[in-house]
């Protein structure tokens, strides 16, 4: 399996596709679709799914102009899995980017979206687990490939930080008992954040001593 990391949009936001058989995943189409197609066209891959870790704008603004151009060029749907906490998010994505970007941004509306639940995820040559993490959102999932010892954690965990557990709808103590799950798992796994660098399990669970006793 091949991880490809793109940083996109002003929130420079990571986008990662997944390669595996000449077919890839999209974890956060986080921003500039003809970007991402490109990129998946220079590699001859085939799309079977695209992913989000949680619902905020930066990390879903271009799934929107993916599904409506994967419609005109291959003929089929191609549906945003998300966890259904998160689902209000996607509503509110033009007035919350307008609100941290401060201009008017040109976002296609997501067409369809699946829901993400916890648990087991096979599709395709994919196979993975969905682990549900809330905290900075209601619905923050975490993709754990345990073959490949490798986590996609979104906004949840990042290299020397967490994620935001001030809005509203945050919780700090589901966060805390999401952290805590996150540790469970061997420390020599890989974590690919939804910003910034990649990490370990081992190195994040020092460094979150800073924010939580766990």
């Amino acid at each position: 399996m091949k991880i490809y990391t793109y940083s996109l949009g002003q929130m420079q936001a990571n986008c990662y596709i997944i390669e595996k058989d000449g077919k890839c995943l999209i974890i956060d189409p986080a921003d500039e679709a003809s970007f991402i197609f490109e990129k998946i066209q220079q590699k001859n891959l085939k799309i079977v799914a695209m992913i989000a870790t949680h619902g905020h704008f930066d990390h879903v603004m271009a799934a929107g102009e993916m599904q409506i151009s994967y419609k005109k060029i291959i003929g089929k749907d191609l549906p945003l899995y998300i966890h259904p906490k998160d689902q209000f998010l996607l509503k509110r994505i033009v007035e919350t980017a307008r609100h941290f970007l401060n201009y008017e941004p040109a976002v296609i509306p997501i067409q369809q979206t699946k829901h993400l639940n916890p648990g087991e995820f096979i599709i395709s040559h994919f196979k993975f687990q969905i682990l549900y993490t809330p905290g900075h959102t209601p619905g923050s999932c975490c993709l754990y490939f345990k073959n490949e010892n490798v986590l996609f954690t979104g906004d949840t965990l990042f290299k020397s930080g967490i994620g935001r557990y001030d809005f509203s709808y945050s919780d700090k103590d589901e966060l805390k008992k999401s952290l805590e799950k996150i540790f469970k798992l061997p420390e020599d796994t890989v974590i690919y954040p939804g910003h910034g660098k990649e990490s370990t399990v081992g190195e994040e669970k020092e460094s979150v001593k800073l924010y939580f006793t766990i």
